[in-house]
């Protein structure tokens, strides 16, 4: 069913403010600023209702259960691991509510449209905005939505700079991190990421525009889709949706890879005084500590160096891998730790920035990579975006960090 649309009176008063030359863009951002806000602000409380629920399981299978490898893959792996991942749910299903309303309202062709002439400026058409904008939810399906776009040359260069607008997937990294250390400003933190993301996948479009592919790109005008009523069903459709495959790669893909880390922390389970002797020793610390020294000078250990390798596969295994790293040499006996306050222990602010960076730029994940190669049908592209984005992933990292201890911070 389609959504009744606006009468064309309200639609002319709607795009003389919304499509402004002047206001136009900033509107835009606002937008953007009210939709990262709204993201951490209101998925709040019901992540925290989530975080409770699993520390309240995990504390009752601890208490119940004799100790042991059962125990431990329960309570270090599948609970902390999913738990993890599950409990940024709400903040996921609010980013994706609101990017259905602007899809849904016929606002998202007027963002193409306020775009357009910044986009030529990097030599694409405004049209490459709206697959761009859908990247915020997941760059699969906004590679597949490059097909709009008439011209090869174009399409080509979209998706190419297409993981540098960070999906949902590294949304709970974000969070986790942004909460932790920019408590109070931890949307505003959120914003920026998306606009540096935004910013780094501009530059590269006139890099490759003026390299790679000279050819001049597409010149059509853009079409204006009516303006239409928002529908509460199309919003609870996406909702739906979205939810099903958030759930579905947890209880898949976030499930099996929750078991394997912890498999890899846990063996060989050699005799150590300590549990966090126990997991440098592991299959998994000794891989840590092998890539650290490349890691090093941008400001990781060994375990944020992992967890990024294993978010490869998924980027919501960055959050459950890290999850299972710091909470595995916690004396539970005690207290139980909250993953917030570790991650503030464990890390300085500086090297959370430089993490943050880092996650939002470096290789998408291995879905991006073959949906790439089938677009495209040539192994040289998917090969190049692996490349590219971990190489600009590390050096703008390593300068984040360097230039920040250089002045003391």
């Amino acid at each position: 069913m389609i959504n009744k649309p606006i009468n064309p009176a309200t639609s002319s008063r709607l795009d003389a403010i919304l499509t402004h030359k002047i206001w136009g863009l900033p509107i835009f951002l606002g937008v953007l600023w009210i939709m990262f806000q709204a993201t951490f602000v209101l998925g709040y409380y019901p992540k925290g209702w989530i975080e409770d629920g699993f520390h309240l399981l995990n504390d009752w299978l601890r208490s119940s259960m004799s100790d042991g490898w059962l125990k431990s893959v329960l309570t270090d792996g599948i609970i902390t691991g999913v738990g993890s991942v599950l409990a940024f749910l709400p903040n996921i299903l609010i980013l994706f509510a609101f990017i259905g309303f602007m899809q849904d309202t016929g606002y998202m062709a007027r963002v193409a449209k306020i775009m357009d002439k910044l986009m030529h400026f990097i030599g694409l058409h405004g049209k490459s905005f709206v697959p761009l904008i859908m990247g915020f939810g997941c760059n699969v399906p906004a590679i597949l939505a490059t097909n709009i776009i008439e011209n090869r040359r174009d399409r080509l260069i979209t998706m190419l700079i297409m993981p540098f607008m960070s999906c949902a997937a590294r949304l709970p990294v974000y969070i986790l991190i942004a909460g932790a250390f920019f408590p109070n400003n931890a949307g505003t933190v959120i914003f920026i990421l998306y606009l540096f993301g935004i910013l780094i996948s501009m530059l590269t479009a006139v890099i490759l525009s003026k390299t790679v592919f000279k050819n001049k790109g597409e010149v059509s005008p853009i079409e204006l889709v009516p303006y239409r009523y928002p529908s509460l069903k199309a919003m609870w459709n996406v909702i739906k949706i979205n939810s099903g495959e958030y759930l579905k790669k947890i209880s898949g893909v976030v499930l099996i890879a929750s078991i394997i880390v912890w498999s890899l922390s846990y063996f060989p389970n050699h005799t150590a005084e300590t549990q966090k002797e126990r997991l440098e020793q592991s299959y998994l610390g000794q891989l840590g500590k092998a890539i650290e020294p490349i890691l090093a000078p941008i400001g990781f250990d060994w375990r944020m160096g992992v967890a990024a390798l294993v978010g490869i596969s998924a980027k919501e295994l960055v959050v459950s891998t890290m999850s299972i790293l710091y909470l595995a040499d916690a004396d539970y006996e005690e207290n139980d730790p909250v993953f917030r306050e570790r991650i503030l222990e464990e890390l300085s602010p500086l090297s959370a920035l430089a993490f943050l960076i880092f996650i939002l730029l470096y290789f998408p994940c291995v879905a991006v990579f073959v949906v790439l190669k089938k677009q495209t049908g040539k192994w040289r592209y998917p090969i190049f975006l692996t490349l590219y984005t971990t190489s600009v992933a590390w050096l703008v990292a390593f300068a984040v960090y360097q230039i920040g201890r250089l002045f003391g911070l």
